[in-house]
This record gives structure tokens, sequence and C-alpha cells, in this order.
């Protein structure tokens, strides 16, 4: 049994402990860090998926510009991959350039693109529909699809689901320019 002074003694350490403050920052910074370190690679996450959303769109309008001046049509060769170089070439910070896929579609008029809608498979992947840059004033519909994977592997699933990715497509809808005239025989 305890004496009455060892009971005293103890109680004025667990007093002493009690209304001591100096860890308490510790503790509270213990009990935020995990939701501010998750709040904080959330918004790094969001920067970074929403930047490649817009560096494809970028890529895309640059490279748009191959067709809609007839550069791809006069080039002869793989057109395919010439226009791919160009979405490349623009993006090639955050984008993966072998996971980038291409539709390009030579359209009668304008409103037909109401019924070209974008063809996805069961997993939800883009399927392009072929590559066709038409000719001199002709209307084309342009695709570029890439599916972006999330870098932080708790974050990501919260974002974009159970696959951690999620599929940015840019869609360009031009008429290429009269680039076949008389002088250019």
């Amino acid at each position: 049994m305890l004496g009455k002074a060892m009971v005293g003694k103890l109680g004025k350490i667990f007093k002493g402990l009690w209304s001591r403050e100096d860890g308490t920052t510790a503790i509270e910074f213990s009990l935020l860090f995990i939701p501010y370190l998750t709040l904080s690679l959330g918004i790094i996450e969001l920067a970074l998926m929403y930047s490649a959303g817009s560096l494809l769109e970028g890529a895309t309008g640059s490279a748009a510009r191959l067709i809609r001046t007839g550069q791809v049509q006069q080039a002869g060769g793989d057109q395919q991959q010439m226009f791919r170089d160009a979405v490349c070439g623009f993006a090639t910070v955050l984008i993966d350039c072998d996971d980038v896929q291409i539709e390009v579609q030579q359209l009668a008029s304008f409103s037909d693109v109401d019924s070209m809608n974008a063809q996805y498979d069961e997993d939800g992947n883009f399927v392009p529909q072929g590559f066709d840059p038409g000719g001199s004033n002709d209307r084309v519909l342009i695709r570029v699809a890439y599916r972006y994977t999330m870098m932080t592997p708790f974050i990501g699933p919260l974002l974009a689901g159970p696959d951690n990715s999620i599929q940015f497509l840019s869609t360009i809808v031009l008429q290429t320019e009269p680039y076949e005239f008389a002088g250019n025989v």
C-alpha cells in the first residue's frame, strides 16, 4: 500500500503534468497533419490534372493548324504520324505521347458534328475512328484523347475513381483553308 506521502507526491506529479501546456502545439499539429497533408496533396494533384488537360487543349489547337493550312495533307507520307508529332511536340511535360489517341474525320457539313459522337469501349477508353484530314475547303473534326493517371495513390481514387485515372478529350471542328489554288500547282 502506498503511503499518504507517496500518494501526495504522485498527485503533484500528475497535477503538474496535467497543467503543463508546452506539448499542446505538438499534439494539435499531429491531429491536423493528416487532413492538412491530404488537402495539400489534393490541391497539387488537381493543379497537375488541370494543367495536363490545358496542355492537351493547347497541343490539339497547335497541331490542328497543320490540318487547317493543308500542311498535313500536302506533306505526303504518314500524315497521322506528322500530326501526332505536332501534338507531342507541344505536350511534352505532363502527357505521355505513347498514350495519346488521335481521330480526324472529314465532315460533309458542320451540322454532321451532332452525329459524330466519340466512341468508347466497355472500359471507358476512347476508340478512334480513323484519320482523314480531308482536302482544301473541307470541314474536319479533330479529337485528341489522353487518359491521365493520377500521381498520388491515395488522392487519385478520391478524385478520379477506382482506376486512378481520368479521360481527357480535346475536340476541334474547323474548315481547312483553300490551300489549293492556281499558283500552287
